[in-house]
């Protein structure tokens, strides 16, 4: 079912497979691309997921069709989710964050650990220190680059809605193993770009990011997934995760860039099946 909810001054619009799905356990997903991501993709890819599990997927203030009122501080984003927590009743959950929410998701494990039965990381990383390898990684790329909109983009310097769609056009080529310009074309239609939120993230939480020395703290089972030829969170990035975090599971995905959930979905599916069902074994119907 869809629905909006408010919390901290603001409605968030989220998809709930409810209550009754599954054995009960809620599984609470996080998008990533802060300014141009939003629930849908999550909750399409996540629904298989529903025949044990009751999943959620929402916009995150600022982005998709959810209110935008700053600040759009790590935070701020925390404090959403716990927010949406209590008020959809969730008790302990499982949150499933993919690049920029898998950011959110190490935040959010490091505030309210207690909350938490595990977490899954896609493509992500512990810190911003890896930013100049996803810049080298476009400039080298058979793609033709313009060196200062790259730079205006990983800094939080658009200037439109159009703006940021012409930035992120460029660079959506990198993403994917395998090309298809028609489905580029498609997805790239559908994404509802909201720059004001992406600036606040790049200019303002990117500089300062960085966990690294906190990861020890996260004792939850924590499964970490990326795809091999990923360029923006690129695999050194899961391997510093793996190198902190006390209690993890790394899965490579050898076929896959930045998003091994639509590229190979049926591996990523299983991993995910596999890893919950060790780390929920012991967990019955509330």
């Amino acid at each position: 079912m869809s629905g909006a909810i408010e919390v901290n001054g603001v409605k968030l619009v989220y998809e709930d497979s409810g209550p009754g799905s599954g054995q009960g356990v809620a599984i609470v997903t996080l998008h990533g691309g802060p300014g141009m991501g939003s629930r849908s993709g999550d909750w399409a890819t996540f629904q298989p997921l529903t025949d044990q599990y009751r999943l959620i997927s929402y916009d995150q203030r600022g982005n998709g069709q959810s209110q935008g009122a700053e600040p759009y501080s790590h935070a701020q984003f925390v404090a959403d989710l716990e927010a949406l927590r209590v008020k959809l009743d969730l008790g302990k959950f499982v949150v499933l964050g993919g690049s920029y929410g898998g950011f959110l998701a190490l935040e959010y494990a490091l505030a309210h650990p207690e909350n938490l039965y595990a977490v899954i990381l896609r493509d992500t990383a512990a810190s911003n220190r890896f930013q100049d390898t996803s810049k080298e990684k476009a400039l080298a790329s058979e793609f033709p680059m313009d060196e200062a909109m790259l730079d205006r983009l990983f800094s939080g310097q658009m200037e439109s809605d159009d703006d940021f769609r012409a930035s992120y056009a460029m660079i959506q080529p990198l993403y994917t193993v395998e090309r298809d310009p028609q489905k580029e074309a498609e997805q790239l239609a559908q994404i509802p770009f909201r720059y004001e939120t992406h600036n606040w993230a790049f200019s303002r939480n990117q500089p300062e990011y960085d966990l690294v020395s906190r990861l020890s703290e996260i004792e939850v089972p924590v499964l970490i997934t990326v795809g091999r030829h990923d360029w923006i969170t690129p695999l050194e990035a899961s391997q510093e995760l793996a190198a902190g975090l006390p209690n993890n599971e790394l899965v490579i995905f050898e076929h896959s860039g930045h998003s091994p959930q639509r590229e190979e979905p049926a591996l990523f599916l299983q991993t995910v099946r596999d890893f919950l069902a060790r780390q929920l074994s012991g967990v019955g119907s509330p």
